[in-house]
């Protein structure tokens, strides 16, 4: 919707700002109180949700200046629909790059609309909030952006995180998050090479970049998103949509040409859901693959993401840590620990994770990460390897993490593999050539082995 339409000349059909504007608020409310967008948007009536999804995206990139804003124009919070509502608004109305998605005085009028919907005696405090951001824009913005939570759009912890892991990326990190991230594929090379793949994307009329890294040889990045159903090929399990830095998992676990395990290799996916990082391996090579979650529901999606592929692993339900509950007694040759962690490496796509994670979550999770190590380290055969990942960008998880269960065990028991990246930061690397564009999500990775006896 461009800055001159509003609810009255949305296109027939288009939901009117004020119901997105209401649903928007109900999300961000949720977030607020604990709660995800994976978990919240599904749950939006279908024609309001793509705008929903889309504004609720763009409210959690601005939350910080918009929670600094209504403590200025309102320094006693209204009730919590209200103030999730008024949120929205000062959201969307803070300055941006680029002409604005809807008018300012379009903007006002519906979000007062939606008040009164919610909450009739509420809509002339709304207003009056608004109108007087719209009067005192300039100097408020200047004074907002004094404030660091402000201007990061991240909670105090956060950045001080960052700061302290990442001194000289800390800025660069927290802007990135605000931007869009590109739309990655991933090739079935049991299908289909990548260039014809390639070919096929162009003659659908979409153009795609090919990373030149040997630990991507699926890879495409599209040069603008589209819906899965506009890719050739996708129902039919052609191309799956994977980030780059979760593709690499593949090429380390297996090594570039995939013939680092013997065929029929015995591995463990420990922690497997949704199942891309699984399908992968399968895709490159001809293993006897275990994938296991903790969750039955997200584990199911693990069997949906391998039969859209037509591939085959066993899946169960399990804790990985609880190893008595599901172990057969049979040796890995290979472990995937793609462990849980705060997300903190995919803010961009997931704008509300900064504002779900608490700072003690880092420390619970990093003990859940050691445990699950130190079950599942005793599984793998000598000579075998474990993979180490964590979608994170916090040293916690990955760097310190490794360095504490290389302190545990002994340089004796295990060996890191100079091959391991380390941390994957999502940033643009202009030393090697990387645009922003290819940059992948932030993670870590930690390619360990274990010794053979003499």
């Amino acid at each position: 919707m461009s800055a001159k339409e509003s609810a009255v000349s949305a296109p027939a059909g288009a939901p009117a700002l004020s119901r997105l504007l209401l649903s928007t608020a109900q999300a961000v409310r949720g977030v607020r109180e604990g709660r995800s967008l994976s978990d919240l948007l599904p749950q939006v009536p279908a024609a309001l949700r793509p705008g929903t999804q889309a504004l609720a995206f763009t409210v959690m990139r601005r939350l910080g200046v918009a929670q600094a804003l209504r403590a200025r124009l309102a320094p006693r919070p209204p009730a919590p629909p209200v103030e999730a509502l008024v949120l929205c608004a000062l959201a969307l109305l803070w300055p941006q790059d680029g002409p604005p998605p809807y008018a300012d005085h379009t903007l006002v009028d519906q979000a007062v609309a939606a008040t009164r919907r919610l909450s009739p005696g509420a809509a002339g405090f709304v207003n009056a909030v608004l109108r007087r951001f719209l009067r005192e824009r300039e100097a408020l913005v200047a004074a907002v952006r004094q404030d660091p939570v402000a201007r990061a759009n991240h909670p105090r912890w956060w950045i001080q995180r960052l700061q302290a892991d990442w001194p000289d990326q800390a800025e660069a990190l927290m802007a990135a998050a605000a931007h869009h991230p590109p739309m990655a594929l991933r090739v079935n090379s049991r299908q289909q090479d990548r260039d014809r793949y390639r070919q096929a994307l162009e003659a659908a009329g979409l153009a795609a970049d090919l990373p030149q890294d040997p630990q991507l040889p699926d890879a495409l990045v599209l040069h603008q998103p589209c819906p899965v159903e506009r890719l050739p090929g996708f129902a039919e399990g052609t191309v799956s949509v994977q980030d780059l830095s979760a593709q690499r998992s593949a090429a380390l676990l297996l090594g570039p040409q995939g013939q680092a395990l013997p065929p029929g290799a015995r591995v463990l996916d420990a922690c497997a859901a949704p199942g891309g990082k699984t399908a992968h391996l399968l895709e490159r090579a001809d293993l006897e693959v275990l994938a296991l979650d903790a969750d039955p529901s997200r584990l199911t999606r693990v069997d949906q993401t391998l039969s859209r592929l037509g591939l085959r692993a066993r899946t169960q339900a399990a804790d990985a840590r609880a190893v008595a509950h599901w172990w057969d007694g049979q040796l890995f040759d290979a472990i995937l620990l793609d462990a849980p962690c705060s997300a903190s490496g995919i803010v961009r796509r997931h704008p509300d994770i900064a504002w779900l994670r608490r700072e003690a979550d880092i420390t619970a999770l990093a003990q859940v990460q050691a445990e699950l190590l130190d079950a599942l380290w005793p599984l793998l055969k000598p000579g075998g390897r474990l993979l180490y990942a964590t979608c994170s960008v916090f040293k916690a998880e990955g760097q310190d993490q490794i360095a504490a269960f290389l302190q545990r065990l002994g340089t004796d028991q295990v060996q890191v593999d100079p091959v391991s990246p380390g941390h994957l930061l999502p940033l643009a690397d202009n030393a090697a050539g990387r645009p922003a564009a290819l940059a992948g999500d932030g993670f870590f990775y930690a390619l360990l082995h274990k010794p053979s006896p003499a």
